[in-house]
């Protein structure tokens, strides 16, 4: 199969069967969701539409996608609707990236214990983020933030991590001014990592106390308190990794990281070259490497690349992108608002324009030719198909 034809879909539908009969008992509900909605995704399967050119009356059928957040056809309309409601919320200053790395073997607990750690991730990564920055040491202001849930690395290995997109100032303690960070510099990596790696653990070990941890084979033994307690000893003395990226140029080059991230999945259609007898092949990158040794292949048996795909399926419910600070849910409005006060911005609004002087905003149809350009009408829909949700029943009939 041509490398630019090759999609993780055509690798679920042509190994996944098999795997998943021999694997029954070590899928989650969700992984099988996620295979067989990747693998129904713009099929015959899911229903759709037949469409007709208005132009050279051109014949097309179009089928429905799956919607599924871990699909990567699914993505780009997703993070699109995403990108425009957060395009009215930038502000004009400068835009900083964060990054907060859990350890190895924290990662490797946190697979069986992915609605735990990768809440603890985010809320300890928040709140080092604004306890900090509240710290009269450092910036003394109210900060906002947005953090983004990975959970691979670059070879589909599990690596659990947030990434931040954190304005470069915030509100002072009363609310009356802006306090901006010193060019170029946002908040002391090495703070941030010795109270991120504090705090975490304190919680890892609130969360063990509480019984919500659970372990299982080689980690079986750590469900004993001295046993975790002695293994978790040596994290509290390693390196946390936690890194600050050089501001970004412009709010467009915000919006350009954001769509990168916000809404990628473990791995890109784009990065997949070849599916044959040697294995799946795709394209990754070894950060321990520099330059150009960096960008490497690597073939994987189909079976251990969608092994691989399925350790990011998240908790059914949880949320990878969520706010913080001043752009926390409850209160962001507001507090943009007084922002742009304080910043002598104009509020943003949807009226200022005087109709009457402003011409009508033309609308796009949905879909279009791809020979003439035409817009395309629907002249008929396609009902997906019914799941087959047991076996036939047995009526007695011989």
């Amino acid at each position: 199969m041509g490398p630019s034809a090759l999609e993780v879909a055509d690798i679920f539908r042509a190994h996944g069967p098999a795997w998943r009969l021999a694997q029954r008992s070590h899928l989650s509900l969700g992984q099988l969701k996620v295979m067989s909605a990747i693998e129904q995704c713009r099929t015959a399967a899911l229903g759709g539409h037949v469409l007709r050119c208005t132009g050279c009356e051109h014949d097309q059928v179009s089928y429905n996608s799956c919607r599924n957040r871990h699909c990567p056809k699914c993505q780009a309309n997703a993070a699109k609707l995403w990108l425009d409601e957060r395009q009215a919320e930038l502000l004009p200053v400068d835009y900083y990236h964060v990054v907060f790395t859990l350890p190895a073997p924290i990662s490797a607990i946190a697979y069986y214990n992915k609605a735990v750690i990768y809440r603890l991730l985010f809320e300890v990564a928040a709140e080092t983020l604004t306890t900090i920055a509240a710290d009269t040491k450092h910036l003394g202001a109210r900060i906002a933030a947005t953090l983004v849930l990975h959970t691979w690395g670059s070879a589909l290995t599990h690596h659990p991590h947030v990434h931040g997109i954190v304005p470069g100032g915030g509100l002072s303690p009363d609310g009356k001014r802006w306090v901006a960070c010193k060019p170029g510099f946002f908040l002391p990596v090495r703070v941030l990592s010795r109270l991120f790696r504090r705090r975490f653990l304190e919680e890892l070990r609130a969360a063990h106390a509480c019984g919500q941890l659970q372990f299982f084979g080689e980690y079986a033994q750590l469900a004993d308190a001295s046993t975790f307690a002695k293994w978790l000893s040596p994290m509290g003395k390693c390196e946390w990794v936690v890194y600050a990226k050089r501001p970004f140029v412009g709010p467009a080059a915000v919006l350009a990281y954001l769509s990168r991230y916000t809404h990628r999945v473990a791995i890109s259609n784009s990065r997949l070259i070849s599916m044959d007898e040697a294995g799946v092949t795709f394209r990754w990158k070894d950060y321990r490497a520099t330059g150009k040794t960096r960008h490497k292949t690597m073939t994987l048996e189909p079976e251990e690349f969608m092994r691989r795909f399925l350790l990011h399926v998240l908790p059914g419910g949880f949320h990878r992108i969520r706010h913080y600070g001043l752009i926390a849910n409850n209160a962001r409005k507001e507090n943009l608002a007084l922002v742009r006060e304080l910043l002598h911005v104009a509020p943003v609004t949807t009226s200022d324009a005087d109709p009457a002087n402003t011409p009508s905003e033309v609308v796009r149809p949905t879909f279009i030719c791809s020979h003439c350009g035409s817009p395309m009408v629907i002249i008929q829909t396609l009902i997906r198909q019914r799941a087959i949700r047991g076996p036939p029943q047995d009526h007695g009939v011989q």
